[in-house]
């Protein structure tokens, strides 16, 4: 999941998590929410169209206007080129909390090839609720049990997977045996094994599986891991990131073991690791951990409330990262060149208004730049790369191989926190070893 709060209404009462009514409501189960997304306008439906008319990028529609302004001034992104509403990828969501209600539906507004066909939760009201105000027919609302209906449904050529954790793996193969393509939420899973027999589970099926890492598709980060790349301010010898927030309700999933896989590592942390696996486009040789819980602090009876690692880089970057479950909100990073300069984001890994900073030594001048990429939605990006790449059968960029990575190095950092040595890690010396074709940029 996402590093955002869900509330939590299976309950015992006394605010703790009540397992057996999680089970019967959701199979595996789904924390319900109230939080109701905003209106987005796009369709659902294939109208006029038959069931399996192919959808395709060929379908575009360009349209270019002059330019307005000189050529001295900022040029102007180029006009969204947009597949009409009933030829595009449509997608079911598996699970409506605050994330799906909150950022996901509303982003279909912003897609040019996605839109949202069905809706998966274990709340019938909800989904009646959520499915009027997005123009969802009746029939296209299923919950966890009969969810494998979905396989008869020609409206559904995706399914969006954010559930709790735990969950994942379940859902992902159960959408591959339903012959769905999968974009899944990180974390990929709880554990390596479930994320190998999750890529295993698409691939017998012959279907893609994209893993959620929407920070590798939003332009100001994309532009860092340009930079470091190109060598803009020199080679990169450091990166420091923190990712931390101040976590309540000790009831919520995201406390529990079974479900989240663990604590602040797994859920906020991982955007320190594969932001920097992203940036510089290499793979880890080793890391050096420790971990910390308040003593007698309940929210920490199963799942860890601070980690802080080092990870060194082939190249010879050393990259430090913390993250906390118990401190106020904070989420950046920089990076640091031998050239005279450093760049980075605060705040680098929320959902809106990210802001860039750099400086750089200009003779006897320290300049101090925010480059402004300006904002786009990171959901509506990341959705119409899946859609992109079910029309074009292309390889994701975030496939599930790159999920499957950060599953592996990070139990290295928790072997490394048990055990107080350092972990070594498999050598990989393939630029993006991991990832698939790069995203189109517009």
């Amino acid at each position: 999941m996402d590093n955002n709060n869900q509330s939590n209404s299976l309950t015992d009462g006394t605010g703790g998590l009540n397992r057996r009514k999680f089970i019967e409501s959701a199979g595996l189960g789904i924390l319900a929410v109230t939080a109701i997304g905003e209106l987005a306008s796009c369709t659902s439906s294939a109208q006029n169209l038959p069931s399996q008319y192919p959808k395709t990028m060929a379908d575009t529609i360009r349209i270019k206007l002059p330019p307005r302004d000189a050529e001295t001034e900022q040029k102007e992104a180029p006009l969204p080129a947009i597949v009409e509403p009933q030829k595009r990828i449509g997608f079911a969501i598996v699970g409506l909390g605050s994330l799906a209600l909150g950022e996901i539906m509303p982003a279909f507004g912003a897609c040019k090839f996605a839109k949202p066909v069905a809706l998966v939760s274990g709340s019938p009201d909800k989904a009646g609720k959520v499915a009027k105000q997005y123009g969802i027919a009746e029939k296209n609302i299923y919950n966890y049990q009969n969810f494998d209906q979905i396989k008869n449904n020609p409206e559904i050529d995706a399914v969006y997977i954010v559930l709790p954790n735990g969950m994942h793996e379940e859902f992902v193969i159960r959408a591959a045996k339903a012959g769905k393509h999968v974009l899944c939420e990180k974390p990929m899973a709880n554990t390596s094994a479930e994320a190998r027999r999750m890529i295993k589970a698409c691939k017998d099926a012959g279907k893609k599986l994209m893993i959620a890492y929407r920070i590798q598709y939003e332009p100001h980060n994309r532009l860092a891991m340009q930079w470091a790349r190109d060598k803009h301010f020199g080679k990169i010898k450091m990166i420091d990131l923190v990712n931390t927030q101040n976590i309540g309700e000790p009831g919520q999933w995201r406390l529990n073991k079974k479900l989240a896989g663990g604590g602040s590592l797994p859920d906020i942390g991982l955007y320190c690791l594969n932001t920097a696996r992203f940036i510089l486009g290499e793979e880890p040789e080793s890391v050096m951990a420790s971990i910390y819980s308040t003593p007698g602090d309940v929210r920490f009876k199963e799942v860890e409330e601070t980690v802080q690692w080092q990870m060194n880089f082939p190249a010879g970057a050393m990259v430090s990262a913390s993250t906390s479950y118990g401190v106020h909100k904070s989420r950046r990073y920089r990076c640091y060149g031998d050239n005279g300069g450093w760049f980075g984001l605060d705040s680098a890994f929320d959902y809106h208004r990210l802001r860039m900073e750099a400086s750089q030594a200009q003779g006897k001048l320290e300049t101090r730049m925010s480059p402004d990429m300006g904002e786009k939605n990171q959901f509506a990006i990341e959705l119409d790369h899946m859609a992109q790449c079910i029309m074009e059968n292309k390889e994701p960029y975030t496939p599930g191989e790159e999920g499957l990575q950060d599953q592996i190095i990070m139990e290295a950092i928790y072997e490394s926190a048990r055990t107080g040595k350092v972990v070594k890690l498999e050598r990989i010396t393939k630029t993006d070893a991991f990832r698939g074709q790069a995203p189109k940029e517009d």
